[in-house]
């Protein structure tokens, strides 16, 4: 892991930590989306400096070991928080959960009215991220990274359209929507080279591919 990165999630980790020991999170703003990927510029120049290497093991991988769907704010944790931030008109109840709401899964272009329908998919899958580099990480970091709500990297869609996805990288699977692809790209490249993971040439390829016409 660079010293770079390091020191970035050294940071995000112990203000997760002080908010929470405090009670001073809040729950994100309402926006009806992720949050904006860099520029397909950007991303281009992003990819070529990411560091390209074989895919690394998925040995000792756990999903365990990246502690996900932490406390937000008061009764809501990560999951609520997505729903009701990628939603309309979202309810919840005195638990968070969302009771109401509408919810545009941009994958595949379906449009659900029941939470139980989707999934909150880690654009870069938790196990795609052990593969590129968070195997070394410590398990503060590792949160930090499955419970990010600054990149865009949680995002609400149609579950077995997240399930289908796996923890498949861009060579493999693709949203089926290709008006999406391209913000999709983006937002992959915009995460790993924020968290300083690698890519296997056939994934960069795939996502050279697909830059290069955005």
């Amino acid at each position: 892991m660079s010293g770079v990165y390091a020191r970035r999630i050294a940071v995000v980790a112990a203000s997760a930590a002080f908010a929470a020991t405090t009670g001073l999170l809040t729950a994100p703003t309402a926006q009806a989306a992720m949050p904006t990927p860099v520029s397909a510029s950007t991303a281009r120049t992003y990819l070529s400096e990411l560091t390209v290497a074989a895919e690394g093991s998925s040995t000792g991988y756990s999903r365990d070991k990246f502690p996900h769907w932490i406390t937000q704010s008061g009764a809501c944790n990560t999951r609520e928080a997505v729903l009701e931030r990628d939603g309309t008109n979202v309810t919840q109840n005195s638990s968070c959960a969302a009771v109401s709401g509408t919810w545009y899964s941009e994958y595949d272009g379906a449009t659900w009215t029941a939470a139980s329908d989707l999934d909150i998919d880690h654009m870069v899958p938790l196990a795609e991220a052990w593969r590129s580099g968070a195997s070394s990480w410590t398990t503060a970091e590792r949160q930090a990274y499955a419970n990010d709500l600054t990149r865009p990297q949680l995002i609400a869609v149609t579950d077995n359209v997240n399930q289908a996805k796996g923890d498949k990288d861009p060579a493999k699977w693709m949203p089926s929507r290709t008006a999406y692809q391209c913000t999709y790209v983006r937002a992959w490249v915009h995460v790993k080279h924020y968290y300083d993971l690698t890519v296997d040439p056939a994934e960069k390829s795939a996502l050279q591919s697909v830059l290069n016409n955005c």
